[in-house]
């Protein structure tokens, strides 16, 4: 069996810059970009570790540890902030006990921020792996949140 990381070096390594497109595809792939997976993706794309780590840890998009089986995002952009989404924002670390960029010890969320879902006439918004959520308040959050546990 084919080492996935190398698999997508090869489908992009000829292409003009490929590290974005790279580390795209290995995330879709494996759902963060592991970091032993960096000096792989540098001399396979012949850059240092240092450049490969750079854009890593530059785009906040890139998840350098497993998600949890839930990935909530949260708008964090004028639209929904005007109508509150710091609130709703601090009810969801207080509801789940974690900050951006942190999963929950049991797995199942993990919260990140994004700069716009798009949803902006009914702010503030979430996506919940793909799901967009508008007008969400606490209360539709924790609605929201059960419902997956229960799944769990």
């Amino acid at each position: 069996m084919s080492d996935p990381i190398d698999v997508i070096l090869d489908r992009y390594r000829a292409q003009p810059g490929p590290l974005l497109q790279v580390l795209h595809a290995i995330q879709a792939e494996l759902g963060y970009i592991p970091e032993q997976a960096v000096p792989q993706i540098a001399a396979g794309l012949n850059l240092s570790r240092a450049e490969v780590h750079g854009v890593i840890s530059f785009y906040h998009y890139f998840r350098r540890t497993p998600p949890g089986r839930y990935v909530v995002q949260v708008c964090r952009a004028e639209a929904c902030q005007s109508m509150h989404s710091e609130q709703l924002i601090a009810h969801i670390r207080n509801r789940l006990q974690i900050d951006f960029h942190e999963t929950t010890p049991d797995g199942a969320f993990s919260l990140e921020p994004v700069y716009c879902l798009g949803n902006c006439a009914c702010s503030p918004a979430m996506m919940i792996d793909g799901e967009l959520y508008g007008r969400v308040s606490p209360a539709s959050f924790d609605a929201v949140v059960a419902a997956r546990e229960r799944k769990s």
